[in-house]
């Protein structure tokens, strides 16, 4: 049997866009939840038709904001790629959600249509950064959306955005530790970075927005590994933390490698060494549903040198490593084809990598030097 497959199904509405968001992310007056729901099922049908053989593992409504998704929507999505794969006996169904009030009350019914772990976006329990980050939530509702969510879930997740304009190392760990204390098993810690289109970039070109620099930065990001580690969610990836065993499996599928579905509009997939990427636009990928039966734009076959350069790429991302041997197989390549050696043993020997056997990794030294090492450590030619 063929390792789990991962679907990720973007819904792609928000009530507003934030100005750090490169998302694909759309705001509309209203939205024909039946034309949706028919049209994410049946792109979802699409894929499955091409992936035979498979059971899904993982599940991840992503978006744009996915609590805006009606919980009927969500259960029929469910429920399509389970009759079209079948599901993993310990499937992992998570949907990102916003702290509103109005979206926290559809916990109860998400829980019930089958999602069972829950990413709440909310950056910050401070009212004035949430009003700079063009945040639609309020401070108490960030901390009774979690609490609810603990409620309904088996397991929780979190977002917080940190080395923003200002912000002061005990600002941070003072933060830190009141998100700490609400006990959940997985907590994602982004540094704030200027996304080109977005306001903010707009603004840090005129001279209006400012971030920490790279001695900052890099200060805030040791303090967080300190205290993330003795509250027993290690980093696993760069800026995602767990205890033990509640990794975000999706993602893992992702940073290892494996196939992934994706549909919903702007969904990136990668599938038996293709790569797919459906239509962007809302309307654009209705569309594209209604006259071809899916929303794929792109679907192109990958050599064997772009695979090995992509999963070199994410894989060294986790604290894991790659698998060497791993890349090999799914690539078709040997080794010497997509790893420097001697950069490698170089980089081990100055503490910025690890290597035993086939087991290549970045060391909590050289995380900070992650771009770099990768520009010396991966063959892309």
């Amino acid at each position: 049997m063929a390792e789990p497959l991962a679907l990720y199904v973007h819904w792609p509405f928000c009530v507003s866009k934030c100005p750090y968001c490169d998302f694909n992310s759309h705001v509309r007056e209203s939205v024909d939840q039946a034309v949706w729901r028919e049209a994410l099922v049946a792109d979802l049908r699409y894929e499955a038709a091409l992936l035979p053989g498979r059971r899904v593992g993982s599940i991840f409504f992503g978006g744009g904001t996915p609590s805006l998704m009606p919980p009927a929507t969500v259960a029929a999505v469910i429920a399509a790629a389970e009759a079209a794969w079948g599901l993993t006996g310990d499937v992992e169904i998570t949907l990102e959600a916003n702290p509103n009030s109005v979206e926290v009350a559809n916990f109860g019914d998400l829980a019930a249509a089958g999602v069972n772990r829950v990413s709440i976006g909310v950056q910050s329990f401070d009212s004035e950064v949430l009003e700079f980050l063009g945040r639609a939530h309020s401070e108490d509702e960030a901390r009774r959306a979690i609490a609810t969510a603990q409620e309904h879930f088996a397991r929780v997740s979190f977002d917080l955005i940190y080395a923003r304009p200002g912000q002061s190392m005990a600002d941070w760990e003072a933060e830190l530790g009141d998100a700490l204390a609400f006990g959940t098993d997985h907590l994602s810690l982004y540094q704030l970075t200027i996304e080109p289109g977005t306001r903010f970039a707009t603004l840090a070109a005129k001279g209006e927005l400012t971030i920490p620099d790279g001695d900052t930065a890099a200060d805030l990001f040791d303090a967080t590994q300190a205290m993330t580690r003795s509250a027993g969610l290690p980093r696993y990836e760069v800026s995602n933390h767990a205890r033990m065993g509640q990794e975000s499996r999706h993602n893992l599928a992702y940073w290892r490698y494996a196939d992934y579905a994706g549909v919903g509009p702007g969904a990136h997939g990668r599938r038996l060494g293709q790569a797919t990427e459906r239509h962007k636009k809302p309307e654009n990928f209705v569309s594209a549903v209604t006259r071809n039966g899916h929303g794929l734009k792109v679907e192109s076959d990958l050599p064997p040198a772009e695979r090995a350069t992509e999963a070199m790429l994410m894989g060294l991302r986790l604290t894991e490593g790659i698998d060497l041997a791993r890349i090999e197989a799914r690539s078709g390549l040997a080794r010497e084809a997509f790893v420097d050696a001697g950069a490698a043993a170089r980089l081990a020997g100055q503490g910025l990598m690890r290597q035993d056997g086939d087991r290549l990794a970045v060391t909590d030294d050289g995380i900070l030097l992650l771009d770099s090492i990768l520009s010396e450590v991966v063959r892309t030619g």
